[in-house]
């Protein structure tokens, strides 16, 4: 499995340098004919919806359908997917950002009872609880 980074994924999703795109696709291509899924770690997730937002401008309801989009992909493989699934169905209708919601779910498939956190909007998400 090949693990690829922000810059690769960000390149294949918005396409907005061809050049770079089709070495983002070729590569996925690559992978999935050798019968290897590339992986997308949850760090570069989070990455890559912090840049989607402050770079590109796009919103919430794009976004999101972007990341399920890649859910669905046979040929990308996710770290923690249903924590990944879980965070952007409590995204879509609150105020906290995607990280939090992430962060919230990840933790509840750890184990966690609850997530503390000082972030107002964060803390009226299921599972979390205001310091």
């Amino acid at each position: 499995m090949l693990g690829i980074d922000t810059n690769v994924l960000v390149r294949y999703l918005v396409r907005d340098d061809e050049a770079q795109f089709e070495k983002a696709n070729r590569l996925i291509k690559r992978e999935v004919s050798a019968g290897e899924p590339v992986f997308v770690s949850l760090p570069v997730l989070l990455e890559t919806e912090w840049v989607l937002r402050s770079r590109y401008g796009l919103k919430k309801p794009v976004i999101a359908a972007a990341i399920s989009g890649l859910l669905d992909a046979t040929e990308i493989q996710f770290e923690a997917e249903s924590a990944i699934e879980e965070s952007l169905k409590f995204w879509k209708d609150s105020a906290a950002n995607f990280a939090d919601c992430l962060i919230g779910a990840h933790n509840r498939r750890l184990g966690c009872r609850a997530t503390a956190t000082f972030d107002v909007k964060a803390a009226k998400l299921p599972g979390f609880v205001a310091v």
